[in-house]
């Protein structure tokens, strides 16, 4: 997450070597943000990363001389993971994004920068606080050789999706690493063989996203000005009042049962609301029960759909955990705070929905979101990754299939994530 990286020294130079990273982003058009750097100092420095433009590129400062490449493409997707590849050969550049070479030029310059005796940072510009905003998995370096992305990613025979492999057989060289980041404490241990470890510096968390089971996240690309999502696109922030400010989750689903969690960090004025909507419904200055949009919890305990306010359960305020329970089988839904659920509900009683919150829950596509009306409203949400913010859950509950949430899941249901829907949905 932002503000946090890794770091260590380097310990020889070499003209040829290999960068390997998945990426998820969490922003886009956020200035230079680096995935790794090295130098010593800000006249004499190398890093990867994507633009304010969202072009992945190379540069490098040599004495007050900078020189640049990057791609025409874009990666502005905040959903997906990204596999990066930058080879260097002799000081040749080249780009790889998804096991393919796109379009790219020299902007400045028309060679690279030999890696040199340094220090070298994963997730910002080594000198500076260029920082990454995103996730990181498997991330590797080959000194002494310019590898093909295909030694650290291969194409699925059936979906011909780019997707993650094991590098086998790899000579890693004097500064080669392979961190696979799977222990949460001690995200910077070296898997190559080579005992290059990472010193870990700031509040650095490991989530359960990965290239290979994507989670569901608030989405960036609603984003406006009008309020701000950090940690991860999972901590929605209101930073304006008058209107209603909607956010809604990354991934859908038309079918199946799931479950997610949100504490309520500052619950704000003006009733904010918690609940499921139709994405192609989105609307930045609305609220979920207008018009049909969606189905919402409002914090003074009432429900609304479609402009209709009732009586439903408890009021929740600000420390208060709310689980959504989201049955697309049976078309049903139901919320709990605090590990109860509202209205004596059983999420598990399927088309008899006892005590469901909506019982009448249209048969579309629905993800999770809410909406906020004052500035003071600070939401942090659980899509199964076990943090509320950048704090851990305290206790995980029972039946998360692999998944961590503060309360026991349902019987039945799962986080939406890419895997689970795959399976469930």
């Amino acid at each position: 997450m932002a503000n946090s990286y890794l770091t260590r020294s380097l310990a020889s130079t070499n003209t040829s070597w290999t960068f390997s990273a998945w990426v998820k982003r969490s922003g886009i058009s956020e200035g230079s943000i680096y995935l790794t750097s090295w130098g010593s100092n800000g006249v004499d420095a190398t890093g990867i990363g994507f633009n304010n433009d969202d072009e992945l590129f190379y540069y490098s400062e040599d004495g007050g001389s900078n020189r640049q490449r990057k791609t025409s493409a874009k990666y502005r997707d905040v959903n997906g993971w990204y596999h990066v590849v930058v080879k260097s050969s002799s000081n040749a550049i080249t780009l790889y994004v998804n096991g393919e070479e796109p379009t790219q030029s020299w902007v400045s310059g028309s060679a690279g920068q030999a890696l040199d005796t340094s220090t070298m940072a994963i997730g910002k510009w080594v000198t500076s606080n260029y920082y990454f905003n995103g996730y990181m998995s498997h991330v590797a370096f080959v000194d002494g050789q310019a590898l093909a992305p295909t030694v650290f990613g291969q194409t699925d025979s059936t979906s011909g999706i780019w997707k993650f492999k094991s590098p086998t057989g790899v000579t890693w060289g004097t500064n080669g690493f392979h961190l696979k980041m799977e222990n949460s404490g001690a995200l910077g241990t070296d898997s190559s063989g080579n005992t290059n470890t990472f010193t870990v510096n700031g509040n650095l968390k490991q989530a359960l996203d990965t290239p290979s089971n994507v989670h569901c996240t608030l989405n960036r690309l609603y984003r406006t000005n009008e309020y701000s999502l950090t940690n991860g696109n999972n901590t929605f922030t209101n930073a304006s009042s008058g209107n209603h400010r909607m956010t809604a989750g990354t991934l859908a689903a038309s079918s199946g049962k799931w479950y997610a969690e949100v504490k309520v960090t500052a619950v704000g004025g003006n009733y904010p609301q918690i609940g499921i909507i139709n994405p192609n419904l989105y609307k930045v200055n609305a609220d979920f029960g207008d018009t049909g949009r969606g189905y919402s919890y409002l914090s003074n305990g009432q429900k609304k759909y479609n402009n209709s306010v009732t009586s439903y359960g408890n009021s929740y305020t600000t420390g208060d955990i709310i689980g959504i329970a989201m049955d697309l089988d049976n078309n049903k839904l139901y919320f709990s705070k605090n590990g109860t659920f509202e209205n004596s509900g059983v999420p598990t009683s399927g088309s008899t929905g006892t005590g469901a919150a909506f019982s009448t829950v249209a048969d579309t596509f629905y993800t999770f979101g809410q909406t906020a009306y004052s500035t003071s409203s600070v939401y942090d949400w659980n899509f199964g990754n076990g943090f509320f913010g950048t704090t851990a859950i305290t206790s995980a509950g029972s039946n998360g299939n692999g998944s961590l949430f503060e309360y026991d899941v349902p019987s039945g249901y799962y986080a939406l994530n890419t895997k689970n829907i795959n399976t469930y949905g």
